[in-house]
């Protein structure tokens, strides 16, 4: 059996058929991940030495990447020993992933093709996340589809989340169809990698395209309640949309030296703010990325675009997180 080590020395053995990510997991070490399927990007990491095997299709990798020695830890296992450039995320070790019971609590638009749910789940479940993660929600007949929960944690428990109506899509249609207060599903979770980490940055940047404003949200909720966790630090909460009806939340930024940055692809004549993309906006402010930790969430095209340019401008690669929105129907 392979010996899979990290760049911080912790090692966990490679099982076979199953990713290193998950084989990792197995052991009770948390990797970085998102969506699981290859197409995201987020677990990318080097091989410092030693074979991997494939086992499935590492889309979001380009030939580039490939020829440098990455990879992705959910699309591949050891098949000798091997060392990675990827470290245990301690903060997550204690979180437990779930399958849970939940009722829709509230259901409400925030915008023409935006709406708020607000889910209850068991007062005794000890439903424990970090701001950032997600969930998925299952359905009828199983259907699953994956949330970002757009709030930190409550003293009720109750859980929110921001879901966009996609054409045709199958969860959409029972989201604004047919979705009533009361209604039961059920729940997995918390997933993902995507929080706050501990940096030695004096930038915090938040870059979002439409719904994934929701985990950051969340995390700004984080800071409110925590404000040592910025103190010394200024905030910068990039928001894309197309148009005006895309910037449907407006953050509280009370007691944080915070600044929001709507930003419009499709602006009308209307429109006197900030036009283009959020990462052009963030590179046209002239903010010292060396000095600065990014959080990402939003398109995978936004996500994939932005690290390129964001650290070809000086951000430190392991200083920018994200969680690219995988598109389903």
């Amino acid at each position: 059996m392979a010996s899979v080590k990290l760049h911080n020395g912790k090692t966990f053995s490679s099982e076979a058929g199953i990713s290193m990510l998950d084989s990792a997991r197995q052991a009770g070490i948390t990797l970085e991940y998102s969506c699981r399927t290859g197409r995201c990007g987020v677990c990318k990491t080097k091989v410092l030495y030693g074979e991997t095997e494939i086992l499935k299709d590492e889309t979001s990798l380009t030939p580039d990447e490939h020829a440098e020695g990455l990879i992705l830890t959910c699309c591949r296992r050891a098949v000798s020993d091997v060392e990675i450039d990827a470290e245990d995320i301690g903060a997550l070790g204690d979180i437990i992933v779930k399958t849970l019971p939940c009722r829709v609590d509230t259901i409400k638009k925030l915008a023409d093709n935006v709406v708020e749910v607000i889910l209850r789940v068991p007062p005794n479940s000890k439903f424990v996340y970090l701001p950032g993660q997600y969930l998925d929600i299952i359905g009828e007949a199983g259907l699953r589809r994956s949330y970002s929960i757009a709030n930190a944690q409550r003293d009720d428990g109750k859980l929110e989340l921001q879901i966009r109506e996609v054409e045709n899509g199958m969860m959409s249609a029972y989201w604004f169809d047919r979705a009533k207060t009361n209604d039961l599903l059920r729940l997995e979770g918390p997933l993902g990698t995507f929080s706050l980490r501990e940096k030695d940055a004096g930038n915090i940047i938040f870059l979002a395209t439409g719904t994934g404003i929701a985990p950051v949200k969340a995390m700004l909720e984080q800071l409110l309640g925590n404000p040592s966790m910025a103190a010394g630090k200024k905030v910068f909460i990039y928001w894309g949309g197309r148009t005006s009806s895309d910037i449907y939340w407006t953050p509280q930024l009370q007691g944080l030296d915070a600044t929001f940055i709507p930003v419009l692809s499709r602006a009308d004549s209307h429109w006197t703010g900030r036009t283009g993309y959020v990462q052009s906006a963030l590179i046209n402010d002239d903010i010292d990325l060396t000095r600065s930790v990014v959080y990402a969430c939003g398109s995978e095209d936004m996500i994939h675009s932005a690290r390129d340019v964001l650290t070809a401008a000086g951000l430190p690669a392991k200083h920018f997180y994200s969680d690219a929105f995988v598109s389903s129907n």
